[in-house]
């Protein structure tokens, strides 16, 4: 049985239960306390991951840590028709490559200055959110593109893949960082977009599209 090292108010232990539900796969969850018990770095689980973030994935032997890597495993060892990680498609893996690079970005930004207003990290929270504000720009030009062009996710394919997940849940937070969506319509459309995916679940701070 997969075992997911897990946080509810994380962004990315999210996108692996999102994963998770949306591929009907089961799993036992231990929770790990990251604010305000700091189990994260607690000798326990830094003998399961030394680098003390969450989350961690656990199928038998193997030990899965950082949420991309996850997605990559998950998508790779149980989507039998290949379309979240489309292993037969240079292209699609190229472009999958890009936006999970890309949520490194929204991780700095975004996640960043919401861990300052609801953990009290010491952020430079100003700066923070004028990078996301670069990236939002940058994904809504880009997601604007793709709608043009029949697309409703980040890849120019008709089904999702693992960048939407990676990218989603701090851009559906972003609220809770103190940073508005307003001026980015095309995002806003891709969240609904991603929402409406069978298998979508809810978090603190994440709900269902209202138009499903």
């Amino acid at each position: 049985m997969i075992k997911l090292y897990d946080y509810e108010l994380s962004g990315n232990c999210f996108k692996a239960r999102l994963l998770l539900s949306m591929l009907g796969v089961s799993y036992d969850t231990e929770i790990v306390e990251f604010y305000p018990g700091r189990e994260h770095k607690s000798a326990d689980f830094l003998r399961i991951n030394p680098l003390g973030q969450l989350p961690v994935l656990q199928n038998g032997d193997k030990v899965i840590r950082e949420s991309q890597a996850i997605l990559v495993y998950l998508a790779t060892k149980f989507d039998l028709g290949r379309k979240w990680y489309p292993l037969d498609s240079p292209d699609a893996l190229a472009d999958i490559q890009i936006w999970l690079a890309f949520s490194d970005g929204i991780t700095a930004s975004i996640s960043a200055a919401r861990l300052h207003e609801l953990f009290m990290y010491d952020f430079d929270v100003e700066e923070c959110r004028n990078r996301a504000y670069v990236l939002l720009e940058v994904m809504d030009k880009h997601l604007w593109v793709n709608r043009q062009q029949g697309f409703d996710f980040l890849c120019p394919m008709e089904h999702p893949t693992i960048a939407d997940i990676a990218c989603f849940p701090y851009i559906a937070m972003a609220d809770e960082a103190g940073i508005s969506l307003q001026d980015y319509p095309s995002v806003r459309l891709w969240l609904d977009s991603v929402k409406r995916i069978p298998g979508f679940i809810a978090m603190s701070g994440i709900f269902p599209t209202s138009n499903t």
